[in-house]
């Protein structure tokens, strides 16, 4: 089996790879292609939302993998087609193991496999962790700006500080240039001083808070990003943060359920967040009913829906993360590798035709 350059691959163009090849495009690779590409990200992103708000998608539910006696660590498969202009069918395998960190390793890791909806053939395996996480940044970013009067806010909250709630500021800035505070709380004070050393580096000018309460931080910021390894509702009172606050719950564990009952909430999809002991499950859980769910954020993004449902109140917005993300970046990733020479086709990786 041999390798050679990218270049010559049908990928994305919708031309089936010849003799049997597969491309291959590493985390260093995928991380020089997406940089500076985060408004492209957004834009694919939203193309996704709208195109799984218009029934152009298959997503089956996640399959978590845990292990006997183990409650924290898991590996989760993401299987997921996305129709519309993208076309394009795949699965991301992503782990969590929190205890990687003490390790001085990334807590997830992952591999995207995308597969050709004519033939089902796979055309590229692509390390998925960097993708996850900008997706999810993106999200969060999307929602803000669809649901938030973000326009106006110069400041913003961080519970967490670790890679997600970074790439969620990398978007945020990106979405809302005049962000020029950011305030972050984590129980880690080691992470924290990790988390505002790189955003010195990245972020120039950005001025990071740290050495706050909890509730000094709800306080402090109407617009707030929680993003944490939690696997227990911890927070229990909101009645700190300002009127019109909105919550990016990107953890989706950290809400108790009443709080959660309490809000305008907005997700991704509703069958989706309820499941797997989230807040939004527990919630539904808790009254036996989701009436409590407004709305999904495809449905506010093709106008079916209002960005809030009311202006003083607190919205909520728990997003479950839907691999249909995952093969929208995937894409983009694709279409840049052919343009850019980039990535490694391993030819002859499929078996010849048994016919």
């Amino acid at each position: 089996m041999s390798a050679r350059h990218a270049y010559a691959f049908g990928i994305n163009s919708r031309v089936e790879p010849m003799n049997n090849e597969i491309l291959l495009v590493s985390g260093r690779e995928v991380d020089a292609l997406l940089e500076g590409q985060e408004r492209e990200i957004l834009r694919v992103v939203r193309l996704a939302y709208e195109a799984h708000a218009r029934q152009q998608t298959a997503l089956p539910f996640s399959t978590f993998l845990r292990f006997p006696n183990d409650d924290k660590n898991r590996v989760i498969a993401l299987p997921a087609y996305l129709g519309d202009s993208f076309n394009i069918a795949g699965i991301k395998w992503i782990s969590s193991f929190p205890g990687n960190i003490e390790r001085n390793i990334n807590r997830a890791s992952a591999v995207i496999i995308l597969n050709s909806p004519q033939t089902g053939r796979p055309e590229a395996i692509i390390e998925g962790s960097i993708i996850s996480a900008k997706r999810t940044g993106a999200s969060a970013a999307l929602a803000a700006q669809q649901v938030h009067n973000i326009s106006s806010e110069t400041r913003f909250g961080l519970i967490g500080a670790g890679p997600i709630n970074f790439e969620v500021l990398r978007f945020l800035l990106v979405a809302q240039p005049q962000l020029t505070n950011c305030a972050v709380f984590d129980t880690d004070e080691t992470r924290v001083n990790q988390f505002v050393q790189k955003c010195a580096a990245e972020f120039r000018n950005l001025t990071v808070e740290n050495g706050f309460r909890l509730e000094d931080l709800l306080h402090s910021c109407s617009l707030v990003s929680i993003a944490t390894n939690t696997s227990q509702p911890h927070i229990s009172d909101l009645s700190e943060c300002p009127p019109g606050t909105t919550i990016l719950h990107i953890s989706l564990r950290d809400l108790k359920p009443a709080i959660i009952l309490d809000c305008d909430n907005i997700v991704d999809d509703i069958d989706h967040v309820c499941r797997a002991q989230t807040s939004v499950h527990l919630a539904e859980q808790l009254v036996g009913e989701r009436t409590f769910i407004r709305c999904t954020l495809g449905d506010i993004l093709t106008g079916v829906a209002t960005p809030r449902r009311d202006v003083d109140g607190i919205t909520v917005f728990s997003p479950f993360g839907l691999g249909i993300l995952d093969l929208a970046v995937s894409s983009l990733i694709c279409d840049l590798a052919r343009q850019r020479n980039t990535g490694t086709i391993v030819e002859s990786f499929l078996p010849d035709s048994w016919a």
